[in-house]
């Protein structure tokens, strides 16, 4: 198999979270989200911290409790949005397993989170639009993309083991 740990990359309702339990289910192995651990971390949502002490702040815990995952082996991680775009975060993922990037159009990401009141870098409908097109670029380093505006939960899947269980060339 290509690597013992999955990063899963993209824009917010990409289907990040979705994603990581069903092929965590699928592999044998632990699923972690980010937001969910910092939420723990800092007991409030990440809509307060945001609100509360700014992002700066909240990209600093997301780097700490992404340092934290390091060590673990077997684990499918669901990152945050802007987990990628930062350089010291998209090195520490590339460095530790494989990163993958969930690809949906902004239309699509409008009509998933339509009704969505928690995330805080969606209220404003323009910067959402802006940051979703300087992070494509990010997320285009990422070492595998799949459509996922397209395909189901399940056809996603197939496609990241298909990509998994291919060794890649020793350089």
């Amino acid at each position: 198999m290509r690597t013992d740990k999955v990063y899963l990359v993209g824009f917010m309702g990409a289907g990040k979270s979705s994603v990581a339990r069903a092929l965590g289910a699928r592999l044998g192995w632990r699923v972690k989200d980010l937001d969910e651990l910092i939420e723990s971390r800092e007991h409030q949502s990440i809509a307060t911290v945001f609100a509360r002490d700014g992002e700066v702040y909240f990209r600093q815990r997301e780097h700490e409790v992404l340092c934290g995952l390091v060590d673990e082996r077997q684990l499918v991680v669901a990152t945050g949005g802007g987990t990628f775009v930062g350089t010291d975060n998209r090195s520490i993922i590339n460095n530790d397993g494989a990163s993958i990037w969930l690809d949906v159009s902004f239309s699509q990401v409008l009509d998933r989170l339509r009704s969505d009141t928690t995330r805080p870098l969606a209220t404003d409908r323009s910067r959402m639009q802006t940051l979703f097109e300087t992070r494509r670029t990010a997320y285009a380093l990422a070492d595998f993309r799949v459509d996922a505006s397209l395909t189901s939960i399940d056809e996603q899947i197939e496609q990241i083991l298909e990509w998994m269980r291919i060794e890649p060339i020793p350089t």
